[in-house]
């Protein structure tokens, strides 16, 4: 399932891609480090409403381009793209094992980053 967040950032990267940007030069010009964008371009940091009007603006477009939700649904699960280009059940089969195994390990690693935490003494 794909979520809002991933919409808009893949119609950022497709504007991106139409009119030849590099996410530094869309950084530089909504003034947030590459770093910044980085994670925003990968999901790993939301977008707020400001941001979202600033990169509008660096892209020429208006802000209801970029949260448009396409009429055909986008999987952005790699594995499951993937499934559409296997032929066997056993490869597919084997596809659906190792999205198992990566959100396990996801998982694992989640609770341990979390236990660590945990374990830092309270500061006052």
């Amino acid at each position: 399932m794909t979520n809002m967040n991933e919409i808009v950032v893949r119609n950022i990267q497709n504007k991106m891609r139409n009119i030849s940007m590099k996410q530094i030069n869309l950084a530089t010009a909504i003034g947030v480090s590459k770093q910044t964008m980085s994670k925003i371009m990968s999901g790993e940091r939301m977008i707020n409403a400001i941001e979202l009007a600033q990169i509008a603006n660096a892209l020429n477009v208006s802000t209801d381009v970029l949260v448009r939700i396409p009429q055909i649904p986008v999987e952005t699960n790699a594995v499951r793209v993937f499934m559409g280009e296997v032929n066997t059940p056993a490869a597919k089969r084997g596809l659906e094992i190792a999205d198992y195994l990566a959100d396990m390990i996801c998982f694992h690693l989640k609770c341990k980053e979390n236990g660590e935490s945990m374990l830092k003494p309270w500061s006052d």
